[in-house]
C-alpha cells in the first residue's frame, strides 16, 4: 500500500513536471542541439541545400580577425565592467546598509535603473551623448564636452561602459544588501572589541560572508559583458569603425545580414563554451574562500 502511493504520488509530480519540460526542451534544447548539427555546415539559413563541412567553421575562426576583435572587445569590455559594478555594488550595498535618514527611498532610487529596458536606456543615453552634453560643453567652454564620446573609436566602449554600469549596478547593490544582512553582528563587534579597525572588520569578516554573494555578481557580470548587444545596438551599431562591434553584434550581422548562418552559430557555440568554463572557474574558486554555516 506504502508503495503504491509513492508510485502515485511519484507520477503526480511527473505530470506536473512533464508540460515545462516538454516545452522547454522544444524550445531550448533542441534549438541548441539543431544548431550544433548546423556548425558543422555551410548553410546560410535560408536555402535547403548545404553541405556538411566538418570543422572547417570552427577552424575559420580563429584565422578571422574581425571576429578576434570582436573577442578582444569583449574580453577587455567584460573585465572592466566587472571591476566597475563590483566595486560600486559593494560601496553603495555598505553605504545603504547603514542606518541613515531616507534610507528606503535611497535603495529604491539605486534601483530605479533597473526597470527600465535596456534599449530605452541606450537610446536616452544616446541623446545625453549627442546632444546634451556637447551643448553643455558649449555653454560651459570645456573642451572634452564638446565631442560626442561615442564617435572616435578611441572612447565608443567607454560611452557604452558608462551606460551599462549606470543601469547594470542595481541589482548587483541589491545582492549586496540582501548579503550583508547575513554578516553576524556578534562578530564585528567582538573584532572591534578586539581592536580591529574598519577596514580589518571588513576584509576578514564581511568579505569572506560576502562571497556567495560576489560569485553571483561576478557571473552575471560575466555574462552581461560576454553578450552585451542592446546597449551596442542602441547607442553605437558596431561602430565607428568596428570599434565597438561586440560578439553578439557580429553574430547578428553574419547570420541575418551576412547570411553566414552556419558559421554565426559556430561562433556563439565556442563563446558558450568559453563563458561555461570561466563561470565553473570562478565558482570554484570562489567556493573555497566562503564562510560556511
Amino acid at each position: 500500500m506504502a508503495g503504491f502511493k509513492m508510485k502515485k504520488k511519484q507520477l503526480t509530480h511527473a505530470m506536473f513536471v512533464a508540460p515545462s519540460l516538454l516545452f522547454y526542451s522544444f524550445f531550448s534544447v533542441l534549438p541548441i542541439l539543431i544548431g550544433i548539427y548546423y556548425s558543422f555546415t555551410n548553410w546560410n539559413g535560408i536555402t535547403r541545400k548545404y553541405s556538411f563541412i566538418g570543422f572547417q567553421n570552427y577552424k575559420k575562426m580563429f584565422t578571422d580577425q574581425r571576429f578576434l576583435r570582436a573577442i578582444r572587445f569583449n574580453i577587455k569590455y567584460a573585465f572592466i565592467l566587472i571591476i566597475c559594478i563590483l566595486a560600486l555594488s559593494i560601496i553603495l550595498g555598505l553605504l545603504l546598509n547603514q542606518k541613515i535618514w531616507g534610507k528606503s527611498f535611497f535603495r529604491a532610487a539605486y534601483f530605479f535603473p533597473a526597470v527600465i529596458s535596456l534599449i530605452t536606456t541606450g537610446l536616452i543615453f544616446n541623446q545625453i551623448y549627442g546632444n546634451v552634453l556637447p551643448e553643455l560643453g558649449e555653454l560651459l567652454h570645456i573642451t572634452f564636452l564638446k565631442k560626442n564620446i561615442l564617435a572616435s573609436p578611441n572612447t565608443a566602449m567607454y560611452g557604452i561602459l558608462i551606460t551599462h554600469i549606470w543601469q547594470g549596478v542595481a541589482i548587483p547593490t541589491v545582492l549586496v544588501i540582501a548579503g550583508l544582512q547575513t554578516v553576524p553582528e556578534e562578530l564585528k563587534e567582538a573584532a572591534a572589541l578586539d581592536g580591529a579597525s574598519a577596514f580589518q572588520v571588513f576584509r576578514y569578516i564581511t568579505i569572506p560572508f560576502l562571497l556567495p554573494v560576489i560569485s553571483m555578481i561576478l557571473v552575471l557580470v560575466l555574462k552581461d559583458g560576454l553578450m552585451v548587444y542592446d546597449y551596442v545596438l542602441a547607442l553605437t551599431t558596431g561602430g565607428p569603425a568596428g570599434a565597438t562591434e561586440s560578439i553578439t553584434m557580429l553574430l547578428f550581422k553574419q547570420g541575418f545580414e551576412e547570411l553566414k548562418f552556419s558559421y554565426a552559430i559556430s561562433q556563439a557555440i565556442t563563446v558558450a563554451i568559453v563563458i561555461i568554463a570561466v563561470s565553473i572557474l570562478q565558482i570554484s574558486l570562489t567556493n573555497r574562500k566562503k564562510v560556511y554555516d
